[in-house]
């Protein structure tokens, strides 16, 4: 384990990986009551201002240490809500970090914006800027669930945003749907698909809802009784899938759907698509660089998390150090893993020869220990194994993170040790 990792062994100048960018904005106008993600709700610009300022530093540090030749292929505002930023902060945030990084000729540029709150302006600066796509939250139309997980979204702000982010020329767009909340039922999400499908956003990603009251406290103000039930949540899922798929998009796995020319849809077909801590992506091969409080690096084979409390945040960095709190690097054996568990969740199948000839091992072997944890998803007709492939089956790919499990490592005995995950279903 690597704790309190210093600049110089965690950043190298003689990598030529491309870059990945991603910027935490931590803050928020309102607590929505699902909300698993490291946020701070605050009125007060001055707590945004001073927090601006630090990031800055932050990526300046950063910056000095890594080769100007390498370009940036991806960039990402998360949060928290990187939109709550006035349009002002945007341009200035975005600005400073052009006049630092290079990028590639067609970059990935996105930002998860919330439409309670946008205005035209919030819009235009982003585009301004480069942003050229966008991630919107909806979770869900119905009014009763809105109002049960504290968020009051109306439909027509949510189309005022799109409209107004394809008349600015975002190439891109992505709504964030979830299944399982409060009072949702397989009638009224129904409804919510169908309003979606004519929006016609280019990706989808529809999450099962993390119900994890003993890690984000303020879940408990949502009553386990009020949720659907699993079996109700898997005839949910499986309405999506039906519906988003006869409307013409491919379900990637793990959540997402894209229509058939979208870069994600291709990557899978070709078998190069990839997943970090943003989720799928199509730029494999960058080493990503994460700024802001708790945000997450991964980059050569070693990973870094920074200081989760923006008090510790700041005192690292007024130390003129990087505010990296824990890290982790990889072994061998973590690097197998995470490529066999990759390529199934991206590819929804494994070629072993392949694995074999790539770490020069022998698979059964080498996974003597995980191959008998897939026998009960074979027998349920959601795994087909032959003597040099695993195949995920369409049905198999609604409990791919389950399937992947069984090849993790460390899954038992965290579970054991600390069960803090929520259910998959």
């Amino acid at each position: 384990m690597i704790t309190k990792m210093q600049s110089l062994k965690i950043i190298s100048k003689n990598s030529t990986a491309d870059l990945s960018l991603y910027f935490h904005i931590p803050f928020c106008d309102t607590l929505c009551y699902f909300c698993g993600c490291n946020m701070l709700v605050t009125h007060r610009r001055e707590t945004i201002r001073k927090y601006l300022d630090y990031l800055e530093k932050e990526i300046d540090m950063v910056w000095k240490l890594i080769s100007p030749k390498r370009k940036v292929t991806q960039l990402h505002w998360g949060g928290g809500t990187p939109s709550y930023l006035n349009p002002d902060e945007i341009k200035e945030l975005g600005e400073f970090i052009n006049e630092r990084f290079q990028y590639v000729d067609d970059p990935e540029v996105g930002v998860e914006i919330d439409p309670r709150g946008l205005t035209y302006e919030h819009m235009k600066a982003f585009r301004e800027v480069g942003f050229n796509r966008i991630s919107m939250g909806v979770q869900d139309f119905d009014p009763k669930v809105q109002k049960a997980v504290n968020r009051i979204q109306p439909e027509e702000i949510t189309k005022q945003a799109i409209d107004w982010a394809r008349e600015l020329g975002f190439k891109s767009i992505n709504l964030d749907l979830i299944y399982g909340l409060p009072f949702q039922t397989l009638e009224s999400f129904e409804k919510t698909i169908d309003k979606v499908i004519e929006l016609s956003p280019e990706r989808l990603a529809v999450f099962n809802f993390a119900y994890v009251p003993w890690l984000k406290p303020h879940q408990r103000v949502i009553k386990k009784e009020d949720l659907p039930a699993p079996e109700i949540k898997l005839q949910i899922l499986k309405m999506t899938i039906e519906k988003l798929t006869d409307a013409g998009y491919i379900y990637i796995g793990m959540d997402h759907f894209a229509k058939p020319d979208d870069e994600l849809a291709i990557a899978q077909k070709e078998k190069t698509l990839y997943r970090n801590f943003q989720g799928y992506s199509t730029r494999a091969g960058a080493d990503l660089y994460a700024f802001g409080m708790s945000a997450i690096s991964q980059f050569q084979n070693i990973y870094a998390q920074n200081y989760k409390e923006l008090k510790d945040y700041y005192a690292r960095i007024d130390e003129g150090k990087l505010p990296t709190a824990i890290g982790y690097r990889m072994n061998q054996d973590d690097i197998i893993r995470k490529h066999v568990i990759m390529r199934l969740m991206c590819d929804m199948e494994l070629t072993k020869s392949e694995v074999e000839k790539k770490f020069n091992i022998n698979f059964d072997e080498y996974f003597a220990d995980s191959i008998p944890k897939l026998q009960e998803f074979i027998e349920d007709g959601l795994v087909e194994l032959t003597d040099d492939k695993i195949i995920v089956t369409l049905m198999g790919r609604l409990v791919i993170r389950n399937i992947a499990m069984c090849f993790d490592a460390y899954i038992e005995k965290m579970m054991r040790e600390k069960p803090i995950f929520s259910r998959t279903v």
